[in-house]
């Protein structure tokens, strides 16, 4: 079982939105909240390059690692986690789910996830944006993960709240289920066609993703 994280364990909407918005209003760069709706899923990198026009890797990176401080500064002191993420994670793990995070995001981001979860041990897989070279819709980050658990991708479901996570599930061969979580709307995912759609993490039992797995 694989996770997404933004948007899917934890509650990050607001933080990710306000980071965003200060790292453009100080670079003098136009960001709008539909800009930020547009781009889930997407590096960072590739972010700076669209929005700020630029291909110079060392101001990409200091713009991303920016971003990436004051995200990390407005989640510190109240970790927004996802509405039946603990509870979710608790029963996958119990009924033998092998569990990874699989996520565009920077490893200090997904770092803080996981102290913030209190689920450390839960999780036998961690990717990032940092050992992935292409973010979604490529499936790499979620073939990583799947290589990294020991499971083949016929036998992996993903999690996602982005359109470019489902394409990036349905190209490695895996199951998908949308979280209609805050920004989305089941129309931003018309033609995908994943296999559900849910709008709270509480929908979920193991058994019910087993079935997903088992009828892809």
């Amino acid at each position: 079982m694989i996770f997404d994280v933004d948007g899917v364990l934890v509650d990050s909407y607001e933080a990710h939105l306000r980071s965003w918005q200060s790292i453009a209003r100080e670079e003098g760069v136009k960001f709008t909240e539909d800009d930020f709706a547009a781009s889930f899923g997407r590096t960072s990198r590739e972010i700076v390059q669209r929005y700020w026009g630029i291909d110079d890797e060392v101001r990409i990176r200091a713009i991303d690692d920016r971003k990436e401080s004051l995200y990390r500064q407005i989640v510190a002191d109240h970790f927004p986690v996802m509405d039946g993420a603990t509870e979710l994670i608790d029963a996958l793990k119990s009924a033998d789910f092998a569990l990874a995070m699989g996520s565009s995001g920077p490893p200090e981001n997904l770092q803080v996830a996981i102290d913030g979860l209190g689920r450390r041990d839960a999780f036998s897989a961690i990717v990032s944006g940092m050992d992935v070279h292409r973010g979604k819709p490529d499936p790499e980050v979620f073939l990583v993960a799947a290589k990294r658990l020991g499971v083949p991708p016929s036998l992996c479901a993903v999690v996602e709240d982005a359109p470019a996570g489902v394409q990036a599930a349905h190209a490695a061969g895996m199951a998908c289920v949308v979280l209609l979580s805050r920004g989305r709307k089941a129309a931003d995912f018309a033609g995908l066609q994943p296999q559900l759609m849910v709008h709270s993490l509480r929908d979920l039992t193991p058994e019910l993703i087993g079935r997903l797995i088992a009828s892809t």
